[in-house]
């Protein structure tokens, strides 16, 4: 019983789709955290910059006073003296976090998208010619027709399409 429960397992783990699912979460994970420090370490102070100097992480409003009354110079000294806050300055980091690995996400795909497309366009190799006598379409190294035995010399072969 145990047995047949591992091996049913070991087939799921090990088909590609769900390492590929494995993989991509990873590879997710790993892309999640370049893209919270390129909002965190690099847009906000550009953005504080051109709003005044002011950093979003410290956004917030102060719904309880904590043991030391405010009020408080930033976020951290408003949770370390206990204070209940509402952050909307990290609700806000995390907004242009999920802009930016949107826009990510939409630029990978249309490009995967476009070499798809790219793909489906390129022209493709005849496969099969008409025969020169009767008509039918045979394979294109054909040297014999297959319906009417004609012998079909190499300057007389026609392509009919692509498969």
């Amino acid at each position: 019983m145990a047995s047949k429960f591992l091996k049913e397992f070991r087939e799921f783990a090990v088909k590609g789709n769900v390492v590929d699912m494995a993989v991509g979460i990873i590879i997710g994970g790993a892309f999640t955290l370049i893209v919270q420090s390129l909002v965190k370490n690099v847009m906000n102070p550009i953005l504080g910059l051109l709003i005044g100097g002011v950093d979003f992480a410290n956004f917030f409003v102060v719904l309880k006073e904590g043991g030391t009354a405010g009020p408080y110079a930033s976020l951290s000294a408003a949770q370390e003296a206990g204070a209940v806050t509402l952050d909307y300055g990290l609700f806000l980091n995390a907004v242009i976090s999920f802009v930016i690995v949107a826009f990510a996400v939409f630029l990978l795909v249309r490009s995967i998208n476009r070499m798809k497309r790219e793909e489906a366009v390129a022209p493709k190799a005849p496969t099969d010619k008409a025969c020169p006598h009767c008509f039918m379409t045979i394979p294109v190294k054909a040297t014999k027709c297959g319906h009417c035995t004609a012998d079909l010399p190499v300057s007389d072969l026609e392509p009919q399409g692509t498969p």
